[in-house]
């Protein structure tokens, strides 16, 4: 069963290799034998890591093309993808400016095709395939209020994903997607230890929040041999939260 999640010999680039859940991909990518390249806009904050898990860093901006294009020409033939770059602004909605809009869309879901489209590119052009996983979220298909932006970007990706699977399987190139729900994290601390964070969290059928590790699994399923048949499809990571009962 080892070999049939075993990496070695591919490269694997991760967007958004910055922050928590980029660092964390890259280290279980790096620990099934991959190649890992991290990009990012900050490549001072992946040095650590980096070195850790003897990565090459890489810097990225995804809503700039330029950009994007010489990242991908400097990783090399990439043969896994992860779509992890996202940002969100919390804001109500009739406070939500075009501003908001165009900065949360341009990262989340335009930016997020153009680096697949890019890196597809050159999986097609080496006819050895791939697998590109784009990082969505529950919030791709349930709403809380004050992010219409990220609900509307995450519900585009989940769709985009299927549209890419489908318009891509003829060059065996895989695309799914994995959406996570709440991920335990120092930035939501604060707010999961008051009284309204408790009360979400005893929403969530299994009565705790997500962590990082809980993605490891469907990561390594999606990048591997082991999701040969898979494309199109989403893996929901929430603990039951996005079907929990009204």
């Amino acid at each position: 069963m080892q070999t049939l999640f075993d990496l070695s010999g591919k490269t694997a680039l991760v967007t958004g290799a910055s922050g928590l859940l980029g660092g964390h991909f890259c280290r279980v990518l790096a620990g099934a034998g991959a190649h890992v390249v991290m990009a990012a806009r900050r490549v001072e904050a992946m040095a650590p890591l980096a070195a850790e898990i003897s990565a090459t860093t890489l810097a990225l901006d995804v809503t700039d093309e330029a950009s994007i294009a010489a990242c991908i020409a400097a990783a090399g033939p990439i043969d896994i993808l992860v779509n992890n770059a996202g940002t969100a602004v919390t804001r109500p909605l009739l406070q939500h400016s075009a501003a908001d809009w165009d900065a949360v869309m341009g990262v989340n879901l335009r930016g997020c095709f153009l680096v697949a489209t890019e890196a597809a590119r050159g999986m097609a052009a080496r006819k050895q395939g791939g697998s590109i996983i784009n990082i969505a979220s529950v919030l791709g298909e349930r709403i809380i209020p004050g992010v219409a932006g990220y609900t509307a970007a995450k519900a585009g990706l989940l769709h985009l994903t299927r549209q890419m699977a489908v318009e891509l399987a003829r060059y065996n190139i895989r695309v799914n997607a994995i959406a996570p729900g709440y991920i335990a994290s120092d930035i939501n601390a604060e707010f999961f230890a008051s009284e309204p964070g408790q009360a979400m969290v005893r929403r969530i059928p299994q009565r705790r929040l997500g962590r990082a590790e809980d993605l490891s699994g469907p990561l390594l399923l999606l990048a591997s041999d082991a999701s040969a048949h898979m494309t199109g499809s989403t893996i929901t990571i929430d603990g039951g939260h996005s079907i929990s009962s009204l």
